[in-house]
């Protein structure tokens, strides 16, 4: 039986940029986009939010999760197995010294019933190379301007 590569999922390719816009909408509201979606991000009411909306830090821990997810999803598909079942939670520590930065981050990845104890170890070396990880890996430069 000949097996067929899943196709690569790409939305940049290497060295390709992509723009993302964030504008603020009220209090400590702001709206962004990403390509035709609208994501809208706000601080909890004990720093003056609304609480109307996720964080960006817990969108940051959010996008580590769900590209864990993705590529875990893609080795179960690619190897002949349901998603059924898969899920990923996520818990996070803050810093107690400065920086202000997310000092930990715990992932638990759930499998489908289905996944044979010997697949594991391969689908978490899989899902740990994902985009985002590989990114807190090797972080990018950052750079941030004023115009």
């Amino acid at each position: 039986m000949r097996r067929v590569k899943a196709p690569r999922l790409t939305l940049a390719g290497p060295g390709d940029t992509q723009r993302m816009d964030v504008r603020f909408v009220a209090g400590e509201s702001y709206e962004v986009m990403v390509r035709e979606h609208r994501v809208v991000v706000d601080q909890p009411v004990d720093v003056g939010g609304q609480d109307a909306a996720p964080t960006p830090t817990e969108l940051f821990v959010v996008s580590l999760a769900t590209c864990v997810a993705f590529y875990a999803g893609r080795y179960l598909s690619r190897h002949g197995f349901v998603r059924d079942g898969l899920g990923v939670s996520a818990e996070y520590q803050m810093a107690t010294d400065r920086p202000a930065r997310v000092a930990a981050v715990h992932l638990a990845l759930r499998v489908p019933a289905d996944l044979p104890p010997e697949r594991r170890e391969a689908l978490v070396a899989v899902a740990s190379h994902c985009t985002v990880h590989n990114t807190l890996v090797s972080p990018p430069s950052v750079t941030i301007d004023v115009r």
